[in-house]
């Protein structure tokens, strides 16, 4: 699903250029739940940045399904984020004024589908989150579990063939945290194609394979569970 060959990205600091990631290297398999982990600062979630076209490498490529990303418009990448991927943020990047539901069906409703049409996968999605019974709530009146939940059902709402989960369980506890990665679990194991970052070494247990990145390099690979 993904292919990453020779990737390189650097930002311009006060003390000169500062790579981040040196000449990575990787292949995403459909179907596969990747963890992505590593110490603070190892470049993890620039990582993700860059597989989920939110950022530009210095150099080298992201295939993504066939497709060459970096042969992309910018208005290309746009629609490929809105129509084909899904994103899920540590922060929720919920609306605080919309309901649970209103929430989901905003991107379905970019995609130019129809309110009836984006209220009914908007439910479907929710309700495979086990939110069925949330609709109308308000970011306010859920935990933060439920509404990392919501996030979750945004990004699965249109059906995106790859989900990019950035730290989505840094701000909840132990026992919520299991909660969202048995939703990821359930995602999965339906076929869902998952990048997760995570510096949990517990949490990124729970996928096929982790990728550990140090300074910026692949530092370790390790197969989790068999396919």
């Amino acid at each position: 699903m993904i292919t990453v060959q020779n990737l390189i990205k650097s930002y311009q600091s006060g003390a000169g250029e500062l790579v981040v990631l040196k000449n990575i290297g990787f292949n995403v398999r459909r179907g596969e739940f990747l963890a992505i982990t590593g110490r603070s600062g190892s470049g993890k979630s620039t990582l993700l940045y860059q597989l989920g076209l939110l950022d530009y490498p210095n150099s080298g490529k992201i295939i993504i399904d066939g497709l060459e990303t970096s042969a992309l418009s910018a208005q290309e990448r746009t629609a490929m984020r809105l129509l084909e991927l899904g994103y899920i943020f540590q922060d929720y990047a919920l609306l605080p004024s919309l309901s649970a539901l209103e929430n989901v069906m905003i991107p379905l409703l970019m995609q130019g589908m129809s309110p009836k049409d984006a209220k009914i996968k908007a439910v479907r999605a929710l309700e495979r989150v086990g939110l069925g019974d949330k609709l109308v709530n308000l970011p306010s009146q859920l935990s933060g579990g439920q509404q990392q939940r919501v996030s979750i059902a945004r990004a699965i709402g249109h059906d995106p063939k790859i989900i990019f989960a950035d730290e989505p369980t840094a701000n909840l506890d132990s026992e919520t945290s299991k909660v969202v990665l048995d939703a990821f679990l359930d995602l999965h194991r339906q076929g869902q194609t998952i990048v997760m970052v995570t510096h949990e070494p517990e949490y990124a247990a729970v996928a096929d394979r982790v990728i550990t990145l140090s300074d910026g390099v692949i530092h370790t690979v390790e197969e989790r569970r068999a396919n």
